[in-house]
């Protein structure tokens, strides 16, 4: 074909660099088929749990079984969730006091349930409640982004949750979540940090930093001063702090925290 040709200015074209709109967007459009798959088992869960109550009888593991399908062909069809179901409140259920039901995909790609002692008497992880992605639903109605965090109950892998409250005649009745390794995150976002002209990095409502180009914040690390959760619920979705532009995902619990270059 033809030859390529240089600019006006002589130089050979390079690509246009990201904004940080663009950049948010393209997080929040990543994160949202996760929460979309958190949403579905949500539903499912809410139907299970409507149907006991509907008979007058408290539900039980065994109601939860029908949620089954569902987890599995979410696991299947989405490769960037790890792990996914439901994490029942505490005394929601009549023949076990706490319960998760979920599913993983193992490293061989098959998917499996996951399978827990919860007896307070046995299991140090038996208490669930006071963690990010169980407590901020639970507290305060809205999807959260937890970690990341050592996920010690689940795959001993570094992680994000995602979560959503699930709620049955206005009552908490746990949460909806999904699992997301942190190196898989990291593959698909860093990529579009990198775009941006200036250090970077994407923070949970807690300040903890998920990823980032900035070599002063590691993932895992706080940031801290910002009210991030301010930024995420403000009328703007975006705020300054001594320089540096906070800017909401979207509407995903997620801040993009951007610097300036140089």
């Amino acid at each position: 074909m033809g030859s390529s040709h240089p600019s006006a200015g002589g130089a050979a074209d390079t690509p246009a660099e990201a904004t940080a709109a663009d950049v948010a967007a393209r997080v929040r459009d990543t994160l949202e088929v996760v929460f979309e798959a958190v949403a579905e088992t949500l539903a499912d869960t809410t139907a299970v749990l409507t149907a006991a109550a509907d008979r007058g009888t408290p539900p039980t593991t065994g109601d939860l079984a029908a949620l089954r399908p569902g987890l599995e062909h979410r696991l299947g069809r989405l490769g960037l969730v790890s792990g996914i179901g439901f994490v029942a409140a505490p005394g929601l259920l009549a023949d076990v006091p706490a319960w998760l039901e979920w599913w993983q995909s193992g490293a061989d790609g098959t998917v499996r349930p996951l399978l827990l002692d919860l007896d307070p008497g046995h299991s140090a992880y038996s208490d669930y409640t006071h963690w990010d992605w169980y407590a901020l639903p639970r507290d305060t109605g809205l999807r959260a982004v937890a970690g990341p965090y050592v996920d010690y109950l689940c795959s001993d892998e570094y992680s994000l949750t995602l979560s959503a409250p699930v709620t049955v005649g206005g009552a908490f009745a746990g949460v909806a979540a999904a699992d997301v390794y942190l190196s898989h995150f990291e593959a698909a976002v860093m990529p579009v940090l990198r775009e941006l002209p200036g250090p970077a990095c994407l923070v949970n409502a807690r300040g903890r930093v998920a990823v980032s180009t900035d070599t002063r914040y590691l993932a895992g690390s706080l940031l801290r001063g910002p009210d991030f959760a301010a930024v995420l619920t403000g009328p703007d979705g975006a705020a300054d702090h001594y320089g540096a532009r906070l800017r909401a995902c979207g509407s995903i619990p997620i801040v993009l925290a951007t610097a300036p270059a140089g």
